[in-house]
């Protein structure tokens, strides 16, 4: 059995650039990942099959619409006679959410499918792969920080960002990306005006970094919490926590994320929110 971990896709920034015309959004966005997440495991040589369980597996949907089958679908199709195999998803993290779960699902398939098929993942087509499954496929393929620009099918070079300690809450409620979008009312071809993305260097370090991240933003934010206003409840809860150095929505949301100064304050953080609102999600994770 291969495994591969599916960590948290967090958008540390998310600035709109504009809309195309063909109605899709141009993004500039710095990405980070968890250290947590889900597991995916691949029993190679048995028929192609997908599994569930964990305690956001009955939220995924339907098993053949699952990301993870797509990808497999986009292999084989391109790898004609290759090795597939029955998968397992232990899935915890929330749906729906703005951390690109499922995508980070779908790469860690391609992944395994890749080390079945001893094929390397600095191979061009398995990035093809990830750009047809999905447009946040292609970032969460090395599971590594980086600037995603266009509609995520532009990369960055990797970043070696400083380890960030953070807090991330969901308030179960779920937020679908194109209703943002649609409440954003950006027309095509428009400058949205927003502003610029702050500008990053090679080996910041965590203060040049957290005064980067201040003069970036989530633009999705403000359309969101109009959509769910329970989202502006949960940055008021992170932004007014002990320790906290930034809070912000990661992705279309629901999700927000909160960077603390060590772990010992994220704990007492996650500790004191989960008791008031024990229906929420929340995790401490390195991001990085």
């Amino acid at each position: 059995m291969l495994t591969e971990r599916a960590p948290a896709k967090i958008n540390l920034t998310l600035h709109i650039v504009g809309r195309r015309a063909d109605g899709y959004h141009n993004l500039e966005s710095l990405v980070a990942f968890s250290r947590g997440g889900d597991t995916l495991s691949l029993t190679p040589g048995n028929p192609l099959s997908l599994s569930i369980e964990g305690p956001a597996a009955e939220a995924s949907g339907r098993v053949e619409d699952n990301l993870v089958l797509r990808a497999a679908a986009h292999f084989v199709k391109r790898f004609p006679g290759a090795k597939l195999g029955a998968f397992h998803l232990v899935k915890r993290l929330p749906v729906a959410a703005g951390l690109g779960g499922g995508s980070s699902d779908a790469a860690a398939a391609l992944r395994l499918l890749a080390r079945a098929n001893a094929l390397s993942l600095e191979d061009p087509l398995l990035f093809e792969l990830a750009k047809a499954t999905g447009a946040d496929v292609p970032v969460c393929l090395l599971r590594r920080a980086r600037i995603m620009r266009g509609v995520g099918d532009e990369l960055g070079p990797l970043l070696a960002l400083p380890p960030l300690m953070g807090l991330l809450v969901n308030p179960g409620h779920p937020v679908e990306t194109k209703a943002v979008f649609a409440r954003m009312k950006i027309a095509p071809g428009v400058p949205t005006g927003f502003g610029g993305h702050p500008e990053l260097v090679p080996d910041m370090s965590a203060s040049t970094l957290l005064a980067a991240l201040h003069k970036g933003r989530n633009d999705m934010e403000a359309a969101a919490c109009l959509l769910a206003p329970i989202i502006s409840d949960v940055l008021s809860v992170l932004s007014a926590a002990p320790g906290c150095r930034l809070s912000r929505m990661s992705g279309s949301g629901a999700t927000c994320f909160a960077l603390f100064k060590d772990c010992r304050s994220a704990a007492r953080a996650k500790k004191a929110i989960l008791q008031a609102h024990p229906h929420w999600w929340a995790k401490v994770s390195v991001l990085g």
